[in-house]
């Protein structure tokens, strides 16, 4: 596959907007125009940002900036408070662009559903406050070192007013582009919270070590914590998601499937326009254009009823969230998880099986790097590698078969 050696930089950090001033969004519909006004301001850049491993800090300045990154704030806090579903399209809409770029607020978008949860009145004023004005979460939250994913070795630690946190993050996804971080750590209590501090906090670090093949420009690398303070307006009790019927793990879930939709779409779109333009027919065809080669018309068919299959899972899974985030039970929360891992499974499925097929369909040309195709094949592998779906599978059978509840937690 073409990767150019283009190597992370571990001082270098984007510039963008420190001060935003963010449009509020006010409907679902204008929050799924603005999506398809972005993606086709964001399309037409996405190869050579991955090719050039250019970070996207100017397109996630315009992002936010949209209104997109606040549309989940509750209505009675000033926001649109966005259906999950219309929220899986934007993320779709933006993806299908460049999925490094719908990756990127993922983490934001799960931290506030955490804020909503389970923060105070005062710290929901804050934060939602904060967002609606433009300003970014950033995730520092899994550990590269821990026993499993679950598992935090970083710790939250009283200290006068306040708190000190200690740790070592990595897969930060977007921390570089972050106004704030938003850390998981474990309390004194054993439990694990949410600590959000400022950019620039002393004893954070930020590293752009991110060296994967694929989601390129996510910059998904390490934050280094040494006696970072946290002040209590900053502390959110994330641990009763799980301790409590909520929506948490199930939004969280349901943006990574979404994401895999955006790639399976635009690389199926992708895969079209190469076959129409430039693909020739196969000599045992008798036909003279490669888009009339009845195998190829076929696979495509099937390729887009794959897609919509997975779609309409991922739909349906939307509305089984809002159902919870309008009046969580503990059957509820169950039956979401199911629906969120169903459809989990058909995007993955459908993101890797339209990104080979791209190559196999459009032919030898479309692996050359002046076209930089195989990326899609890098960001699907990549990503859907989140939350394995051999353990979506495994969920889904033991609650119909057995009446078992999937675990309640960010991954599942």
């Amino acid at each position: 596959m073409t990767v150019p050696a283009v190597p992370p930089s571990e001082s270098a950090a984007p510039t963008f907007d420190l001060e935003p001033d963010a449009r509020v969004i006010g409907s679902d519909a204008e929050a799924i125009a603005i999506a398809r006004e972005l993606a086709a301001e964001f399309a037409p850049g996405a190869a050579a940002r991955d090719r050039e491993r250019r970070l996207p800090a100017a397109e996630l300045d315009r992002f936010s900036k949209s209104g997109l990154w606040g549309v989940t704030v509750p209505k009675a806090h000033g926001g649109a408070g966005v259906s999950t579903v219309t929220l899986t399209e934007v993320i779709k809409l933006i993806s299908a662009a460049d999925p490094s770029i719908g990756q990127i607020p993922q983490n934001h978008l799960a931290a506030l559903d955490a804020i909503r949860f389970a923060a105070s009145d005062a710290q929901k004023e804050l934060w939602f406050g904060r967002v609606l004005r433009g300003y970014r979460l950033g995730n520092a939250f899994s550990e590269a070192k821990s026993r499993h994913v679950g598992a935090f070795e970083t710790t939250l630690t009283p200290d006068g007013e306040g708190y000190l946190v200690n740790g070592d993050k990595f897969y930060a996804t977007g921390a570089l582009f972050a106004h704030y971080h938003h850390i998981g750590a474990i309390g004194p209590d054993g439990k694990v919270y949410l600590a959000i501090v400022p950019r620039g906090a002393p004893g954070l670090t930020i590293i752009d070590n991110w060296s994967s093949f694929g989601q390129r420009t996510t910059a998904s690398g390490n934050v280094l914590l040494r006696n970072v303070r946290v002040g209590p307006e900053g502390v959110i009790p994330a641990y009763l998601g799980g301790e409590r019927p909520s929506s948490n793990g199930s939004v969280s879930q349901i943006i990574q499937a979404a994401v895999d939709a955006g790639i399976a779409r635009g690389t199926i779109d992708d895969t079209i326009a190469f076959v129409r333009r430039h693909t020739r027919p196969w000599i045992d065809s008798g036909q003279e254009h490669g888009y009339e080669d009845v195998f190829s018309i076929a696979q495509i068919g099937d390729l887009k009823i794959r897609l919509h299959a997975a779609e309409a899972l991922l739909e349906e899974a939307g509305l089984a969230v809002d159902r919870i985030i309008a009046e969580p039970t503990d059957e509820g929360v169950a039956a979401a998880a199911v629906a969120v891992a169903e459809a989990k499974v058909l995007t993955t499925e459908i993101a890797i099986l339209a990104t080979n097929k791209l190559h196999e369909l459009a032919g030898t040309r479309s692996t050359l790097g002046e076209y930089n195709l195989d990326r899609h094949w890098r960001n699907a592998r990549t990503h859907t590698l989140h939350d394995p779906v051999r353990w979506k599978y495994f969920h889904v059978g033991n609650h119909v078969l057995n009446g078992v509840a999937p675990p309640r937690h960010a991954w599942s």
